[in-house]
């Protein structure tokens, strides 16, 4: 038993040396709907009536990622992303604020198409989601941090093409949806949107487009 797991381990380790991989850095662009968060925001007076959410609003995404190629047409990645979206709301007494930041480790699948110094990749992924949500009121100057942990999913869609040696340009789509949950402080309590007498939840589904470098080492014949 020892010999065939030594066997099989050997194996694995040899296939993955020999196999393509690839590494990417890619920042994006994306429109995020939570509409717990928007009632939340608009009805709890964070938000001015003539500064009120509307049902998208816009956040930056930072991303690494690496994997290797299974076959020619088939490659398995580990996406390290952070989502970061801040509300700020300036009034006669103070200034209002509420961030809220996502870590989003994913595990991807990819079908992909290849050419001469390009290929075209289509697939999917899901992961684990850690929120932290701080919230700042102009009747005090410190900080609440909430925080929750979740799991979401990814549909991309992305193309590569040669810049020259290893390096590609990479432009994507994605749609995510990420159920969050409800974050909570550190004594265990919720934010609660006391309009509709309910905890605040950070489910977010986003839409976004993705441009980064691309660095695949080996070949993938």
């Amino acid at each position: 038993m020892r010999k065939f797991l030594f066997i099989t381990l050997l194996f694995i380790s040899n296939t993955l040396a020999l196999a393509q991989t690839e590494l990417k850095g890619v920042m994006g662009i994306y429109f995020l709907s939570v509409p717990s968060m928007q009632d939340y925001i608009n009805q709890s007076g964070l938000a001015s009536s003539n500064n009120q959410l509307e049902g998208f609003v816009s956040s930056v995404e930072f991303a690494v990622e690496g994997g290797f190629f299974l076959s020619k047409s088939f490659e398995i990645t580990l996406e390290a992303a952070y989502q970061i979206y801040s509300f700020t709301d300036v009034k006669p007494q103070g200034k209002d604020e509420l961030s809220f930041n996502n870590l989003m480790p994913s595990l991807m699948g990819y079908y992909v198409l290849s050419g001469d110094g390009y290929n075209f990749k289509f697939g999917g992924g899901i992961g684990v989601r850690f929120v932290s949500v701080d919230e700042t009121r102009n009747t005090s100057v410190a900080k609440t941090n909430y925080s929750s942990v979740g799991f979401g999913t990814i549909l991309r869609i992305e193309g590569n093409t040669l810049l020259g040696g290893n390096i590609y340009a990479n432009i994507g789509a994605d749609i995510r949806y990420d159920v969050n949950g409800e974050p909570e402080n550190a004594q265990g309590k919720n934010l609660v949107n006391i309009i509709q007498n309910e905890n605040v939840n950070f489910n977010t589904l986003s839409i976004g487009v993705r441009l980064g470098i691309t660095y695949i080492i080996g070949r993938n014949d």
